[in-house]
């Protein structure tokens, strides 16, 4: 049975190893965005697991339409901020569209949000050509989180904001690149919009920690944008995986520490959640 994470300041700082230990104590990881050191602190203070600032800042923050407006500088500016509100989340850093174009481009990224941004580890989209770029980071030592399924950097090639791997030729092709980019070096992987029996055959299949979004109950952890987690309209349409959990708990505090018992309970998400 879940109990309430220990106060914040007799929680150790979880590391990405800690990680790797929860998947193989099938302990469910709990993570958020979070672009600001108040809401950092707030997380942390609920026992999230790991905050990711992410480029879901170009719509929520900055307003736009999709992720790709987003600069490195905007990235590294908002990493630093969360940081400042966290004492135990490890904190992630999304790489910004076409910041890992080339490994080199990839590596003064990265750089720039673990030594200005204050990042524990990086998350690039896709496979492909990213796998060099994942390789580079891994072989200097930069932990990275690679991001399969619906990529939003990829969000004009796609078409828009849709489910993916629905067909037996896509799932399969999804499964291999997660098998890819964990030879490659990732050492965490988020599942985006995926059906609910892919990502758990991908969760299966990998050695690296699952943190779904849209992609059903069976990853090891989940990850939801903040401000959905809230119920905040930013503009978008809300997507059915979102749940709010400000309603009936009075208290963005309480919301977050109810998000928390959820996802670790595996009461989050529910099969409404997800797709099939």
């Amino acid at each position: 049975m879940y109990t309430s994470p220990a106060p914040q300041s007799a929680r150790s700082a979880v590391t990405v190893p800690m990680l790797l230990q929860m998947k193989r104590n099938r302990e469910r990881i709990a993570t958020l965005t979070a672009y600001d050191a108040s809401f950092a602190r707030a997380m942390d203070h609920a026992g999230i697991d790991a905050v990711l600032v992410g480029d879901s800042l170009g719509m929520v923050i900055k307003g736009g339409a999709n992720t790709v407006s987003v600069s490195i500088d905007d990235m590294v500016y908002h990493s630093r901020c969360v940081a400042q509100g966290l004492q135990s989340a490890l904190l992630i850093a999304d790489m910004p569209f076409q910041s890992y174009a080339t490994p080199e481009r990839a590596l003064d990224a990265a750089t720039a949000l673990l030594s200005e941004g204050m990042a524990s580890m990086v998350k690039l989209e896709g496979a492909g050509f990213v796998l060099d770029a994942i390789a580079f980071l891994s072989e200097r030592d930069i932990p990275v989180c690679a991001h399969l399924g619906l990529t939003p950097q990829s969000v004009l090639k796609l078409g828009g904001f849709k489910v993916q791997g629905r067909d037996e030729q896509a799932a399969l092709a999804i499964i291999e690149q997660a098998k890819q980019v964990e030879q490659a070096g990732a050492q965490l992987l988020v599942l985006e919009c995926l059906p609910s029996s892919l990502a758990k055959s991908v969760t299966e299949t990998v050695g690296i920690p699952t943190i779904g979004i849209g992609a059903g109950p069976d990853c090891d952890g989940q990850i939801l944008v903040s401000y959905d987690a809230l119920g905040i309209n930013s503009g978008h349409r809300r997507p059915r995986f979102v749940k709010d959990f400000l309603a009936g708990n009075g208290s963005i505090d309480a919301a977050f520490a109810q998000y928390v018992r959820d996802v670790k309970s595996g009461e989050f998400p529910s099969l409404e959640h997800g797709y099939a």
